[in-house]
């Protein structure tokens, strides 16, 4: 059974996800802008730091905890798409994971596999997956007999990406996206546990 903080942070996180559709009704929460990559933090009624991460700023907020990760990143994602740009955003995210891993920050991807050996999700998973590895990160795909559509990302034990975002361009830049970032050891040790079971 989870412990009922967890579950307190949980039902917070979803409660913004729900509301986040009528920005006018939560006074309380701060968004990150797509122009300001400085992340204001919201403290929701349990004292557990929440950042709602609209669009580009999701990008801006991982990519700054990647830079600063000292430990451990264990990132889960339906879709790794890198399109060879230098200046693209998963092209950047890429190059930092890599970064990381050559700093000795222990690097891990779990991607989706599909069971269509010839998709393009395999495609650019497995370009991505090949990249990533060159660079020093683990990489485990998924069972191709259920569908991980998981978008994951946990860094040091303490900060929980979840939400919408997959690393594409489209997801990181152009599209409406919505995600959450959560700073509780509690919680990051929770996903963790459910992303072991991935692979």
């Amino acid at each position: 059974m989870m412990p009922l903080p967890v579950k307190k942070i949980l039902c917070s996180i979803f409660f913004i996800f729900m509301m986040a559709a009528l920005p006018s009704s939560l006074p309380s929460v701060s968004a990150a802008t797509d122009r300001k990559p400085a992340l204001p933090k919201t403290i929701d009624q349990n004292g557990c730091p929440l950042t709602l991460l609209k669009n580009k700023a999701y990008f801006h907020a991982l990519s700054e905890k990647i830079r600063d990760a000292r430990t451990q990143i264990v990132m889960a994602f339906f879709l790794f798409k890198t399109n060879g740009h230098p200046r693209s955003y998963p092209e950047i995210l890429l190059r930092e994971l890599g970064d990381a891993a050559r700093r000795g920050v222990r690097v891990i991807v779990v991607l989706e596999q599909d069971a269509r050996k010839d998709s393009t999700i395999n495609r650019d998973n497995r370009n991505a997956s090949e990249r990533l590895k060159k660079a020093g990160v683990e990489v485990y795909f998924d069972s191709p007999k259920k569908t991980m559509h998981t978008k994951l990302a946990v860094i040091d034990g303490r900060y929980t990406f979840i939400g919408s975002h997959n690393l594409t361009q489209s997801a990181l830049k152009h599209n409406h996206e919505l995600s959450v970032l959560v700073d509780s050891p509690a919680v990051a040790d929770k996903t963790l546990s459910y992303i072991k079971d991935l692979y």
